[in-house]
């Protein structure tokens, strides 16, 4: 049903059927996108979605079983972009796809002509898609990568969650999403695995924002 409907929107559709012969195509194949079924034979969706990451940074949008709130928490952890909870609307995941894709490709949002965009110790590459801390990768998915150059490109001023979430997640904030927070918590655990310096705080009853520690440990939200 999917491979009919998104076909005459433009898209390229190839649909693999588990998850062994989708992990076996895409060592093969470099697909623009990757929409992921939890409930897959002979591997899960989630195994899946694990050995992706460990080699490729694809965009991975999950399909969730039931709507269950743990199997699209456990989905974010592990780095996909985005979920949809079954039931959903075809028409959904086609603005679902385009809006991952046109921010994996760096449209829509605030990328400037520059290459870079640097905050203290962090730099992302705008070209190369990638941010180091310290020289040192973060490995970023690119949900993650989004919400870092939000932040980065507030200098320490807080950004809302609203904000967060058109800008970077492309939908806006529903009282029961909680995609944003997860992919905040792990992008804080991501920094603190190379830095001290910087620190991504929650604002309360705002958002949140990047701050620097001082060489003394105590952090500062100044520019």
């Amino acid at each position: 049903m999917l491979v009919e409907y998104l076909t005459p929107e433009g898209f390229a559709v190839e649909l693999l059927s588990n998850g062994v012969a989708a992990l076996e195509r895409l060592a093969k194949s470099s697909p623009d996108l990757v929409v992921l079924d939890v409930m897959l034979p002979e591997l899960s969706g989630f195994e899946v979605l694990r050995r992706i990451r460990a080699t490729s940074a694809v965009p991975v949008i999950m399909l969730t079983a039931r709507g269950e709130e743990v199997d699209r928490v456990v989905g974010l952890e592990m780095g996909a972009d985005d979920y949809l909870a079954k039931p959903f609307s075809p028409r959904e995941l086609v603005a679902r796809i385009k809006a991952v894709l046109r921010r994996s490709a760096g449209d829509g949002g605030p990328v400037t002509s520059a290459t870079s965009v640097q905050w203290g110790p962090l730099k992302i590459d705008l070209r190369a898609r990638c941010a180091v801390v310290n020289e040192h990768d973060l490995e970023l998915t690119g949900a993650e990568m989004r919400i870092l150059e939000q932040l980065m490109r507030a200098d320490a001023k807080p950004v809302t969650r609203e904000e967060l979430m058109t800008r970077a997640l492309g939908r806006r904030l529903l009282p029961t999403d909680r995609s944003l927070d997860t992919h905040v918590s792990n992008l804080r655990r991501k920094l603190a695995k190379y830095t001290d310096r910087v620190t991504l705080q929650s604002v309360r009853g705002t958002g949140y924002a990047l701050a620097m520690t001082s060489a003394r440990g105590a952090a500062s939200a100044d520019s």
